[in-house]
């Protein structure tokens, strides 16, 4: 039992598990499962009772039994105890004042990820305020390579999203070349796709291969479907680059996606097979979200964030290429408002990078939740701050297939300047050799005309 006194009033706290749950600052999610601090001074009371949590418990207490999820078995069975042995002797609190400190430089911090578990990284941020966040975030570099290098300092990449309410080829065509001469893509021309049917999701893959090949482009893409659709596109002969697949942070939750960990390597090793990349082999696209174990009902009492930083733990065990926190996707039964899905999306990227995993983010929200354009202006700015690896490019930042929205070929422009930011380096050169981005002093900015090479293109769409 953990305890803390204030004044005349002590909190207890039955097990690691609800004190991390009360620690966390407010969300609807975890109030709608109950386990969410009552007030202000519970929550306050176990933030100070966990700051003297000594970092090792976490490799003693496990939130969810180790014998009854593979998810716990894969943490506690990687954990790497050499890697870990600099800040074995820190607490929680310890721990968050040493992350701060100058001594933890990127390289540090790199060294150290394998040493960490998911819950650890979860302890230590719900002690820290939204610039600590920025902060750390800042200094983690996670640097992947497929046919374009993404995660390298001073730069920013987006996933052009094409997505269409009928797959159309003409409208999914006539996104991308929007996205295009905004500067969108590099990080993967990635399609929600409208059908589950695998002649059509070959389909996809083979236009969106067409367009790469065509146009040469140094960029990759994913038809967001199944894992287990992908394996069978690979058995087609489909081009297929990304292996794509939404995860959770718990073995039930997964369960409910349809997949285990041994689902996942089969499709890890079924991309790899196709030997498509050019300057890396990082080939997974995982998705995550805080609420879904909670939504699920798979969550077993842990609080979402926690979940959440465990989703990240599976994700690093396959070398992903991109993983992205679609952070307001779920709705505001788990996070209600702009102020708590901003916390969330912060959160995601300070755990994802502590772990070493490439985090990107899908700054977006449902209609339905208490937020707007201006809170995703906000998140975003933050995110390009704290070095996000990557954000969405979607037309006029409204998806018409998903109904949700999010940000925009001409918002990821705006950070790119505002910040200094510039695409992954090999898309960059793509783009100035093709006139749609010219270079003015020491800035890049956007061409004044059309690329001759794609003047067809428009011509033909139109």
């Amino acid at each position: 039992m953990y305890s803390q006194t204030i004044g005349s009033m002590t909190w207890q706290f039955d097990d690691l598990r609800s004190l991390m749950a009360k620690a966390s600052p407010a969300r609807s999610g975890d109030a709608l499962a109950g386990i969410a601090a009552a007030s202000d001074a519970e929550r306050a009371a176990a933030q100070m009772a966990l700051a003297d949590v000594p970092l090792t418990q976490f490799l003693d207490e496990a939130v969810i039994p180790y014998e009854t999820d593979e998810v716990t078995r894969l943490i506690i069975d990687t954990h790497d105890a050499q890697a870990f042995a600099p800040v074995r002797h820190l607490t929680v609190g310890g721990f968050r004042d040493w992350l701060l400190s100058e001594s933890a430089t990127g390289q540090v911090l790199a060294a150290l990820a394998p040493g960490l578990t998911p819950e650890m990284a979860a302890a230590v941020s719900k002690l820290m305020r939204v610039q600590d966040l920025i902060l750390v975030g800042r200094k983690l570099r996670v640097v992947t390579a497929f046919r374009g290098t993404l995660g390298l300092a001073g730069r920013m990449s987006t996933r052009l999203q094409p997505n269409h309410p009928t797959d159309d080829p003409a409208g999914i065509a006539a996104s991308l070349l929007d996205g295009l001469l905004y500067g969108n893509g590099d990080a993967m021309f990635g399609i929600n796709p409208a059908s589950d049917s695998l002649p059509a999701i070959i389909e996809l893959l083979k236009m969106l291969d067409g367009v790469i090949q065509r146009y040469e482009i140094p960029t990759q893409a994913c038809v967001l479907t199944h894992v287990t659709s992908s394996i069978a596109a690979i058995e087609r002969g489909a081009p297929l680059d990304l292996v794509f697949q939404s995860i959770a942070g718990t073995e039930a939750a997964n369960a409910s996606f349809g997949v285990s960990l041994k689902v996942l390597q089969e499709g890890y090793d079924a991309g790899l097979s196709l030997k498509r990349g050019t300057v890396g082999n990082n080939l997974m696209y995982f998705e995550t979200g805080q609420g879904s174990a909670l939504s699920a009902n798979a969550h077993h009492g842990v609080d979402q964030q926690t979940c959440e930083a465990r989703a990240y733990a599976v994700a690093r065990h396959f070398n992903p290429f991109l993983v992205n926190t679609v952070v307001g996707f779920i709705g505001p039964e788990y996070l209600y408002n702009g102020k708590q899905i901003i916390r969330a999306g912060l959160e995601d990227h300070f755990c994802g990078k502590l772990l070493g995993v490439p985090m990107g983010c899908d700054i977006c929200y449902t209609n339905h939740a208490e937020a707007d354009q201006d809170d995703m202006d906000t998140l975003m700015t933050l995110l390009g701050t704290a070095g996000v690896n990557f954000i969405m490019g979607i037309p006029g930042s409204d998806d018409v297939m998903l109904n949700y929205q999010t940000t925009s070929f001409h918002d990821a422009l705006y950070v790119r300047q505002v910040l200094g930011l510039r695409p992954a380096p090999e898309f960059e050169a793509w783009l100035a050799h093709t006139g749609i981005l010219g270079q003015q002093g020491a800035e890049w900015r956007l061409g004044t005309r059309m690329p001759t090479a794609f003047a067809g293109a428009l011509a033909h769409i139109r």
